[in-house]
């Protein structure tokens, strides 16, 4: 199954606010707030790679308090 993890930078003070949202989108399995370069892990799973790069694209990188993300795409084996 395709999956990506998605780093985020979010507005300062909104960590809380981004992943409220996130958890709120379809594809969007898992969701942490973490301490380092990045504020905000997600990992997106879906049935095929296009609906993963469409969750990335015009759901996550979309949201108001989102300033940045870097996505690392899984190898699958």
């Amino acid at each position: 199954m395709p999956k990506a993890f998605v780093l985020i930078n979010a507005e300062i003070g909104a960590e809380d606010k981004v992943v409220d949202e996130l958890k709120k989108i379809e594809n969007v399995k898992e969701v942490y707030a973490v301490y380092g370069a990045y504020d905000v892990i997600a990992k997106v799973e879906s049935d095929n790679m296009d609906k993963v790069k469409e969750t990335i694209t015009w759901k996550i990188r979309r949201l108001e308090n989102v300033r940045s993300t870097l996505t690392m795409i899984v190898i699958e084996s």
